[in-house]
Formats: structure tokens, sequence, C-alpha cells
């Protein structure tokens, strides 16, 4: 199965679109495998930073760098915490027939015709997601400093709706 996930709780079938954030992008549908699904357990305007290692092995050097026990991190900035609590999101599934992976990015797939979803649910407690799946949540009042760590290219990474971010300190 793959997903979608959207505060919308009625969307009937899922149409192929240009993404405002890459518009020179072919229309697709979008969807995330399981293993990316938590990137978006958050209300969809929220600004988000995700890390984790490539794969066990540099797991050691994730949890050092980020002083964590987590193998994966989450942060969010502090003015989005009510959002996060309030927000109700809900999971489309969709079966895999006519998807293909997108290169671009881990974890994403994209379909070039119209997608009914198999069926829709909503997560209920984002924040608890994240604590029973053994993710760290983060908030923090600015995420330029996760941003920063997450692209040197030492870890994997997903970033989210930065422009939606309080400004970088000092600008």
């Amino acid at each position: 199965m793959l997903y979608h996930f959207s505060e919308d709780p009625g969307i009937e079938r899922f149409v192929p679109h240009v993404p405002a954030t890459n518009p020179t992008h072919r229309a697709a549908v979008w969807a995330i495998d399981r293993e990316h699904a938590p990137l978006y357990w958050f209300p969809r305007d929220c600004p988000r930073v995700a890390i984790w290692p490539y794969d066990d092995s540099g797991l050691a050097a994730f949890r050092s760098r980020f002083t964590t026990t987590a193998r994966r991190l989450h942060a969010i900035e502090s003015g989005w915490l009510g959002r996060v609590r309030a927000a109700t999101v809900y999971r489309y599934e969709f079966h895999a027939d006519g998807f293909v992976q997108w290169e671009e990015a881990n974890g994403q797939w994209i379909c070039e015709h119209e997608v009914r979803p198999a069926s829709v649910t909503p997560i209920g407690d984002l924040i608890g997601a994240h604590a029973e799946a053994e993710i760290e949540l983060r908030v923090t009042p600015s995420l330029w400093p996760l941003r920063d760590a997450a692209v040197d290219g030492a870890f994997d990474f997903s970033i989210v709706r930065m422009h939606n971010a309080q400004p970088r300190p000092g600008s």
C-alpha cells in the first residue's frame, strides 16, 4: 500500500497535477510508502525537518550528533505546536498498481492517472503517533539549525514547507 495524507477527509479521487513547488514536473498523483509516511503526520502547511541515518551503520553517529536515542528525529517550530495538537490528518491508502518510484526523493511514488483511495482513516493524536512509532518529535523555536545540519550530507532527511518557518535567526 501507498499513502497520501490530508486534512480533508472527503477526497474521492486524486487527479494528476503539477505541484506548485515543482512546476517543471509532469502532472502526477503523489504517494508515500509506509517507511516514509511519518513525514506527513503534520498539518499540511507546518514547516518541519526530519533526519535519520541512511542505514544502521550510521545510527550511532546520528544518535550522537542529535543527542537522541531514537532512530528518527522530526522537528517543528514552537509556534506550530498548538496546530499540530489540534489537527486532524487523514491517511488515504492506495493500491500500488500504476505507481512508479519517483527517483528524486526516497519513499515517494507517482502515478500519471486518476487514483481512487482504497480507504481513508484519521491518524488521531499526531504527537502520540510519533511517540508510538518511537520517533523523537522535537519542538524548537527555530528549525534553521536542524535544517542546516540535515543538508550536510551525513544523514537522510526531509525538509518541508520552510517558507512557512520563522525567518533564519540573525537575518
